[in-house]
């Protein structure tokens, strides 16, 4: 979630027909950026399915899901375009989590009049065929009862979908000894995962647990909503911290910025990336006019965050194997 832009100093008079000249101007950007929304999800939905495909293909055939035979099943693919149908599983089961987690900052934002557009959501030639989704906030947000509430309500709308998908996921999942340990890249399991493993599959080791690409999906959005959960920034939990303990949430985010290095360093080099890119470009947070208090409610939903935060979060998410040791 990212915000840009700000109120008007002033708003003009009403015409004569009725209309409101700042509403019609909204009216208006919503319908010509409307067909780039829709294009980006169509594109990000086509790259989604492609590398679910590539899952299906290899979840079929008993493959790890990344491995060096990926090439063929790309070549297969660009031959015979009907088998991107067994990729819609993984895609469209992500594709509903995004969604819900932006569309969960945006009625929020609605609720409270601020000004946000649709998901943007960005197609990419990467492991899962996408860099994930935002929308923009254009105007500012007021109070940290309100910025607390666009905040969490991303992650809240995410997790409800992403917990039935892993369930469903599961349920199709299958039990192949060390299948978890092969292949060219290895998967962190978060805690959530390994509960749900103990009821589906009791008394089997995660090693040997092949996920399905629907459940591959719901893996990828809890590393997604662990991530947005981080303390840090711009990010959704830094937006949490925020509204709980205002400008300290400058000296917060260079501790968890401190914290990812370390992880980086002990568990996998991937958080020294991402403690790169938030250091560069996610530490400034705008700032709240009114500092009035969050209430008890928002106290436990902040402890809810946390709670879903240890669910999802991998101290390795991904590590290199096979061909790569």
């Amino acid at each position: 979630m990212s915000t840009a832009g700000s109120f008007p100093a002033g708003s003009p008079a009403a015409p004569a027909n009725g209309s409101v000249f700042p509403f019609t101007g909204r009216l208006d950007r919503a319908r010509s950026s409307l067909w780039l929304h829709a294009l980006l999800l169509l594109l990000t939905l086509l790259t989604t399915t492609a590398m679910g495909t590539r899952l299906a293909v290899n979840f079929e055939q008993n493959l790890p899901a990344f491995s060096d035979q990926d090439l063929g099943a790309f070549l297969r693919l660009i031959q015979d375009p009907t088998l991107l149908w067994h990729g819609l599983p993984f895609s469209l089961t992500l594709l509903t989590i995004l969604m819900a987690h932006e569309l969960g900052h945006y009625v929020a934002c609605r609720h409270y009049g601020v000004d946000a557009s649709l998901p943007y959501f960005l197609p990419a030639p990467t492991l899962i065929g996408t860099f994930g989704a935002f929308i923009r906030i254009r105007s500012p947000i007021y109070t940290r009862a309100m910025l607390f509430d666009i905040g969490i309500a991303g992650p809240l709308a995410g997790f409800l979908f992403l917990l039935p998908a892993l369930g469903i996921g599961f349920a199709y999942s299958k039990v192949i000894p060390g299948i978890a340990v092969q292949g060219d890249l290895i998967f962190g399991i978060p805690l959530l995962e390994r509960l749900t493993a103990m009821l589906v599959f009791p008394g089997v080791p995660t090693s040997d647990i092949y996920l399905h690409p629907v459940a591959r999906a719901a893996w990828v959005g809890l590393l997604a909503t662990a991530l947005n959960l981080l303390p840090i920034g711009q990010l959704d939990g830094g937006h949490i911290v925020y509204a709980f303990v205002g400008e300290r949430h400058r000296l917060l985010s260079k501790f968890f910025i401190a914290v990812l290095v370390l992880l980086g360093v002990l568990f996998s080099p991937s958080w020294l990336l991402w403690a790169l890119l938030l250091l560069l470009f996610g530490m400034r947070h705008p700032a709240v006019v009114d500092y009035g208090g969050v209430g008890g409610g928002r106290r436990r939903l902040g402890l809810v965050a946390l709670v879903i935060f240890a669910l999802s979060f991998t101290v390795t998410p991904v590590e290199l194997g096979g061909a790569f040791r």
